[in-house]
């Protein structure tokens, strides 16, 4: 490289190496940082080194590069049109550096970043777009930069607007437990895009608080049904923003297909013709019992969790639960809508075998600054929550592992 090279600016470029051949010497950790990168690109990769990390070798048994076992030798960057340098040998590594520079192929040096004739730069990807970030010699601050870039175009809070035509759609959004911050990076990025939001009651609210003032919000429970029943009425909603060629977001708690009546929503689209896309969620199920410090499993005491509704009583003829069954298992039970039925619950599950000693617990608004949790027994299990006045929405959770960690003061 000239002297005066280092003086400039590097120019950045994106190298398109599909069927290209890439050589990389040294195989420890730099090359296990750069390889996936490169074998994504579609590089026909030769790897050079003697030995190589586990990473790198599974990469080498699977095909996706060859790998030669051995020193570098000249003559083993003919036919490169890129070169990745980071043996532990200096100077193997400035002779290769010497081979790149005569045969004109672009190379990175590890060891020396001055006599490299190119830099890595820090990389992100976000729905087809590649950020790369180069600052000289502050490695740290590309990353730093490169983070913000990715997590802004992610979570809408950097606009990049899509200047090509939209296909109509309609996303349904798992949006977690309650917490803003438990929603998926792609639901919070589809929020960011939409033009019509509709929102159930136990959606993370305080994310439609950050929409633009131009997105229409429309709470669920409130849309007018007439003859139709809420949830047909939901749907046909859904219907009509998509085909006015609206990016429609139906946001949901927790998770769209976990008693959340997403594929009756999915069915209803799919016969309109509609796109539809689904993004899970995280669902309350397991994240409001851990936020409470409950594991639904735990070596040596549950090897198995069960969720079920708890919206119809164990009793009424519209219950599609086998409670019986459910009291003879030995692990963990986890009730979703259960706060008005908990008494009749545990009375049902005890009426069929299981004690009532076994360790419970209520844990209401979870993963939100309202969490609160409530410890009972099976057997106390009803009482509590009305002498404690749990509403909804809560999780109860009946199981050994309730004790695990100990119970909420």
């Amino acid at each position: 490289m000239a002297e005066h090279a280092a003086e400039h600016a590097a120019y950045p470029v994106g190298l398109r190496l599909s069927g290209r051949r890439v050589v990389v010497l040294g195989a420890g950790q730099v090359a296990q940082r750069r390889l996936p990168a490169l074998l994504a690109a579609g590089a026909d990769v030769l790897l050079v080194s003697p030995s190589a990390t586990p990473s790198v070798e599974a990469m080498a048994d699977t095909g996706e590069l060859r790998w030669e076992r051995r020193r570098y030798r000249p003559g083993d960057l003919d036919g490169a049109w890129y070169a990745l340098i980071s043996t532990d040998d200096p100077e193997a590594n400035a002779a290769a550096s010497r081979e790149a520079e005569e045969r004109r192929v672009w190379a990175v040096r590890s060891d020396d970043a001055e006599a490299a004739t190119a830099w890595t730069p820090a990389t992100g990807h976000s729905e087809g777009v590649t950020v790369a970030v180069l600052t000289g010699r502050d490695p740290r601050r590309s990353a730093a930069v490169r983070d913000a870039v990715v997590e802004g175009l992610r979570d809408g809070s950097l606009a990049a607007p899509h200047h090509r035509a939209r296909t109509k759609g309609v996303a349904l959004v798992g949006g977690g437990p309650g917490d803003p911050d438990l929603i998926t990076v792609r639901g919070r990025r589809l929020l960011a895009e939409a033009d019509v939001v509709i929102a159930d009651r136990l959606g993370p609210r305080d994310l439609l608080a950050e929409l633009p003032p131009h997105v229409e919000i429309i709470d669920a429970a409130k849309i007018p049904y007439g003859r139709f029943m809420a949830q047909e009425a939901i749907n046909q909603a859904l219907i009509d923003h998509a085909r006015a060629g609206k990016a429609v977001v139906r946001l949901k708690g927790g998770d769209p297909f976990v008693f959340g009546r997403g594929m009756e929503e999915a069915q209803a689209l799919a016969e309109a013709g509609i796109p539809c896309t689904v993004v899970p969620g995280i669902s309350s199920t397991i994240s409001v019992p851990g936020a409470a410090g409950i594991p639904v499993t735990h070596r040596g005491v549950a090897h198995e969790f069960t969720v079920v509704s708890g919206h119809v009583a164990p009793d009424d003829p519209r219950s599609l639960v086998d409670w019986p069954a459910l009291a003879r298992l030995r692990g963990t039970l986890v009730v979703l809508m259960g706060v008005a039925n908990s008494a009749a619950i545990a009375a049902t599950l005890m009426a069929h075998g299981r004690s009532g000693d076994t360790p419970a617990a209520v844990v209401q608004e979870g993963t939100t600054a309202a969490q609160r949790r409530v410890d009972a027994t099976l057997a106390t299990l009803g009482e509590r929550v009305t002498a404690e006045g749990v509403r909804p929405p809560a999780v109860l959770v009946i199981g050994d592992v309730v004790a695990v960690g100990g119970t909420a003061e």
